[in-house]
């Protein structure tokens, strides 16, 4: 095992180079979710020169694909996961660039010493995190079937091996109401805006009596063309998150009758839509992340407390560890660095985030190496997953 683990890391370290300029041209080329065609072209090629077999376009999306090496059996089936599509506006915020180069450098050290592992090794590029739900989509697709347990890292500002993730379903609220001269006649009119500025502060009211898990947020996507004339028509984007699964339905329903209650005080005519695919909240495995704590702290990277409550966001991977064990660890690339902000995206480029690149991918590689040589662990991390 020690000669299996020093080829792997010294196979990472002498790809340094290469995976800091594969990392540095996806961030330098941000692509938003679904569109991401150079970075995965990018990725399947650095992937292809270390001879796995590349199939792009699975799942029925153009930017997603299966990169696999076998060993010398068939099972287990371990699944790396990359990300590679950057926010609106503000390109790689969240990292993902460094969260491909990781996936990557931990295909490529576990390349060096599957012929003498059972098992078979898959890169899986994941599309359209940020919204797009990528990673629903194949697990709808079935790409997830095969595989025993899919791990990744992300960036962040601090260091957890496990830590908790909101559910979220996002909904577009859209009021028709009647235009009018706003000044002339405004008592012709009905006002779809003001049916939108309602339901946000029906929302607000209703935040007095929500648990404090739920978080509660949307942008106006339409409101009206003039200020002189009252607002045909105006539109919302609204997410709903919560930690707990059950209570989603009934936070689903306290919102949509804020929207109600918005027309009905207004006369406009609701047209509301729920998105089908909402990220469900992470399910952490016990023994996985035991086995990649281990793996941070030994690489020397001391692990911060995950919070109780608050300072979750929301991830598709919450999705596949509802249907296959799954790990989502956070590694730090700087302090006080909140999410899709300018000083995270800074970071996700900096000399520091690279660091962490290479980091991540040997904990990623030094777990899958775990799982395809401990069966007594790969079967503890199915037991843990079927407890639920």
């Amino acid at each position: 095992m020690e000669a299996l683990r020093k080829r792997l890391l010294d196979t990472i370290d002498g790809n340094r180079e290469r995976l800091g300029a594969l990392s540095r041209k996806i961030f330098e080329h941000p692509e938003t979710l679904m569109e991401e065609h150079r970075a995965c072209a990018w990725i399947c090629e650095v992937l292809k020169e270390d001879q796995f077999r590349i199939e792009q376009g699975i799942a029925g999306m153009d930017t997603a694909f299966r990169a696999t090496f076998p060993g010398k059996a068939d099972r287990p089936v371990v699944a790396i996961l990359a990300e590679y599509d950057a926010l609106p506006g503000i390109g790689h915020a969240c990292g993902h660039n460094l969260i491909a180069g990781a996936a990557v450098g931990a295909g490529i050290g576990l390349r060096a010493v599957m012929p003498e592992l059972s098992g078979r090794l898959l890169v899986l590029g994941t599309p359209g995190e940020e919204g797009g739900g990528g990673k629903i989509i194949m697990v709808e697709a079935g790409v997830f079937d095969e595989v025993d347990a899919a791990i990744m890292m992300h960036p962040s500002e601090k260091t957890f091996a496990a830590r908790g993730s909101l559910a979220v379903v996002e909904m577009n609220v859209t009021f028709v109401g009647k235009p009018a001269h706003a000044a002339a006649c405004p008592e012709q009119g009905i006002n779809a805006l003001d049916a939108v500025m309602q339901t946000f502060g029906n929302i607000n009211a209703l935040r007095q009596q929500l648990p404090e898990d739920v978080r509660i947020h949307g942008i106006i996507t339409e409101g009206g063309t003039a200020c002189n004339i009252i607002p045909e028509r105006a539109s919302a984007r609204i997410g709903v998150r919560t930690i707990r699964e059950a209570f989603m339905p009934e936070l689903l329903e306290k919102v949509e009758r804020c929207a109600r209650a918005a027309a009905l005080a207004t006369g406009a005519t609701l047209e509301l839509h729920r998105e089908e695919r909402g990220y469900a909240a992470m399910k952490n495995n016990g023994p996985l992340s035991a086995v990649i704590a281990r793996h941070i702290t030994e690489l020397g990277f001391p692990l911060d407390e995950p919070p109780r409550s608050g300072g979750m966001g929301s991830v598709d991977i919450g999705n596949v560890s509802r249907v296959i064990p799954a790990a989502h660890p956070y590694l730090a690339i700087g302090p006080d660095l909140p999410g899709h902000t300018e000083a995270f995206r800074e970071a996700s480029n900096s000399e520091r985030g690279y660091q962490i690149m290479i980091a991540g991918a040997k904990m990623l590689a030094l777990t899958a190496l775990d799982l395809f040589t401990q069966p007594d662990l790969m079967a503890a991390v199915r037991r843990d997953f079927k407890r639920g």
